[in-house]
């Protein structure tokens, strides 16, 4: 048997034929299972054709602390970078979603754990700032373990600053859209990832804060199953929707839609 073709799901544990999940849109066709997937393929998943102009590319990260623990974060950057191909946890695109000039920020969680550091806090400001300009939607797809601690108090500044971008977008009457993949946490769910004008996740994604011992130990009592699950988080008011990764292109088009029309 060729283990390059086959695969184990990380849900059911089923051994799959990785182009059945492919073709699947990178979902477990036994159990609904939802893989991740890099921010290129995001990317090319949302926008008319898979076709996109690659913004604000030449950003990159700096260590300006010199932060060093068991390795220096210096070198970190540089394996994240030669890993993935990409300068920074996050990919910036503009293109059309249904006919709709759009721009997608898709976070790659390959990327040191798709954290926020100054750069991402830029990327997602600077694409909040050409919503406004040239009145296009706003929409991020977060797939992130939160502040990047490497970069110290300059990575949690970026929860101020992307708010405050966001805020800025609501204020010109231009909608931003939070889509919240597995895993999205720490001070991302804490700032941006759940300011959209819509926020909605796929299917079992983890969401939340602190993790699940750290929270238990800190109110002392057990907390129920799955608590910090995109479906438990609908049932208690804190998504607008759950949805299914091969919907979700349609379902964001069909919001976008409801928007401008709105706004005409």
């Amino acid at each position: 048997m060729n283990d390059s073709l086959w695969t184990r799901c990380n849900s059911c544990q089923r051994i799959l034929y990785k182009q059945d999940i492919l073709d699947n849109y990178s979902v477990c066709p036994a159990c609904n299972f939802h893989f991740r997937i890099s921010s290129a393929e995001r990317l090319c998943l949302l926008f008319d054709d898979g076709r996109y102009e690659l913004l604000d590319e030449r950003i990159y990260p700096v260590d300006f602390l010199n932060f060093e623990d068991s390795q220096k974060y210096s070198k970190r950057l540089k394996e994240s970078q030669a890993r993935t191909g990409l300068p920074e946890a996050i990919q910036t695109g503009r293109g059309t979603m249904g006919g709709i000039p759009v721009v997608v920020l898709a976070m790659e969680f390959g990327f040191m754990g798709g954290s926020v550091a100054s750069v991402v806090g830029e990327k997602i400001t600077r694409a909040c700032e050409l919503g406004i300009r040239e009145r296009m939607p706003v929409v991020v797809v977060s797939c992130s373990g939160g502040m990047r601690m490497q970069e110290g108090m300059m990575s949690l500044m970026q929860m101020m600053k992307t708010s405050a971008a966001i805020a800025m977008m609501e204020e010109a009457k231009v909608p931003f859209i939070s889509v919240l993949a597995d895993p999205t946490t720490g001070g991302t769910t804490a700032s941006f990832a759940m300011l959209g004008d819509i926020n909605i996740a796929e299917p079992r994604a983890l969401i939340g804060f602190a993790g699940p011992r750290v929270i238990e130990q800190t109110i002392k009592e057990k907390l129920p199953k799955g608590f910090q699950s995109s479906e438990f988080l609908l049932s208690h008011g804190m998504l607008d929707d759950v949805v299914e990764r091969k919907d979700l292109r349609n379902y964001i088009i069909r919001a976008l839609r409801l928007f401008l029309n709105r706004a005409q």
